[in-house]
């Protein structure tokens, strides 16, 4: 890094005091301007607004994940990427699967020291090991880049180098948390996160005294034995279904990561790149109406993420236990992003991020330092633990405005 810590701590005890203030201003105002922003959700959906009612948010919801960010991410990302800077940039997706790594060993070290209630030893372990690498860290770039006197300088490259960065981590985050998060956070065999073991269901459930609004359309015919000839046929085409779902290829490939996909083929194939993504392209009205709706992204999600606040933490927060819950807190909050700091400082030092590209490192320290993954919570919701995650989520956002403000302190004044 620029700066090293130590020098930081000298220097800034003798007499940096102003620095000091300017580095606060920077990192408290984006912070701030995301908590208004969440606030009036949190009003909006309250019982004395109430016009942001829960169906509400789960629209609103579907809006911003289906629409709103795949636009933004397609043009950021398709209009910053090359195929040169796709090659100086494989340190982020990389980066990734370190603070997986890493955070997952910190979990796993407070796992064992906190000892949670069963079944959530490795929820502990994932919730504390997958940080928010997407939504939260486009929003706080979102909020700093916007102030014209940003120390990343011109607010429009700011925005758009922060924006690609960290959208070109995205899909890797969406494969870690659809094979190693779903595995993870499978229920003991027979059992449920409840604790009652699941019933022995029959394989083919009788349609008597069932009412007619129950009854599946189509029923499921036992496969006839055919002949040879049609039979190699059947084999491979349930071969390729069997993998696609052992794979979770359909879970993976959400508009997110498809818009990632779209926007790095396109934006490095020059032909492709000059016929949609640059301001002169004859397709360029397709991406600036997508740039008009990313815009839109940031008070969306914002506005969601403070409604959902609403409800409180639920009834997953009897489930954990106290002890549990502040582990989590003060393990993904205060002891992950030290270890993220120590892999991008031994990076930096073996040459593997960008000389001189400061918004590169301040993503990538970013991407340690963020609360848990609000998807992780969709993940749960399938494996049947939905409202501990809730919970979880609930008190990790909101102790994440005091521990989000003075990691980015600390980022800023190294970096400059």
């Amino acid at each position: 890094m620029e700066r090293s810590l130590m020098e930081i701590i000298v220097n800034d005890t003798s007499g940096g005091g102003e620095s000091i203030l300017a580095s606060m201003k920077f990192a408290v105002l984006p912070i701030a301007k995301v908590f208004t922003v969440c606030f009036l959700g949190f009003l909006m959906a309250s019982k004395y607004v109430n016009i942001l009612p829960a169906n509400g948010r789960k629209l609103l919801n579907g809006l911003v994940f289906s629409v709103l960010l795949p636009c933004l991410i397609f043009s950021q990302l398709g209009r910053a990427i090359t195929i040169q800077k796709m090659i100086e940039w494989w340190f982020i997706p990389f980066n990734v699967i370190l603070a997986t790594i890493s955070g997952s060993l910190v979990g796993l070290l407070v796992a064992l020291i906190v000892r949670p209630p069963y079944p959530y030893f490795k929820f502990t372990i994932i919730h504390i090991g997958i940080g928010n690498i997407g939504n939260i860290p486009l929003v706080l770039i979102a909020a700093l880049c916007r102030d014209k006197s940003n120390p990343f300088g011109d607010p429009h490259k700011c925005s758009q180098d922060g924006n690609a960065y960290i959208s070109f981590g995205q899909w890797v985050g969406a494969i870690i948390l659809y094979t190693y998060v779903f595995q993870m956070l499978a229920p003991p065999p027979g059992e449920t996160y409840g604790g009652s073991e699941e019933e022995k269901l029959p394989t083919r459930a009788p349609l008597i005294n069932t009412a007619p609004e129950q009854q599946p359309l189509l029923t499921r015919e036992e496969p006839e034995t055919s002949p040879l000839g049609s039979s190699k046929k059947a084999k491979l085409i349930g071969q390729l279904h069997y993998l696609i779902d052992k794979l979770k290829i359909k879970q993976i490939l959400q508009p997110p990561i498809v818009a990632s996909i779209l926007a790095i083929v396109i934006g490095t194939i020059p032909s492709l790149k000059h016929l949609i993504l640059t301001d002169d392209a004859p397709l360029f009205f397709f991406t600036d109406s997508c740039l008009i709706l990313g815009e839109a992204m940031i008070p969306c999600i914002l506005l969601a993420l403070g409604g959902n606040l609403v409800d409180g933490p639920g009834a997953g927060s009897k489930r954990l236990g106290l002890r549990t819950t502040a582990a989590i807190i003060f393990g993904r909050l205060v002891l992950v992003p030290p270890a993220g700091l120590g892999i991008v400082t031994v990076a930096d030092k073996l040459g593997f991020i960008p000389k001189g590209d400061k918004m590169f490192k301040f993503v990538l320290l970013l991407q340690h330092s963020m609360p848990t993954s609000v998807l992780s919570g969709a993940v749960a919701s399938l494996r049947g633990c939905g409202k501990e995650a809730a919970s979880i989520l609930f008190w990790v956002h909101i102790f994440a405005v005091l521990s989000m403000s003075g990691w980015i302190v600390l980022f800023l004044r190294m970096l400059f």
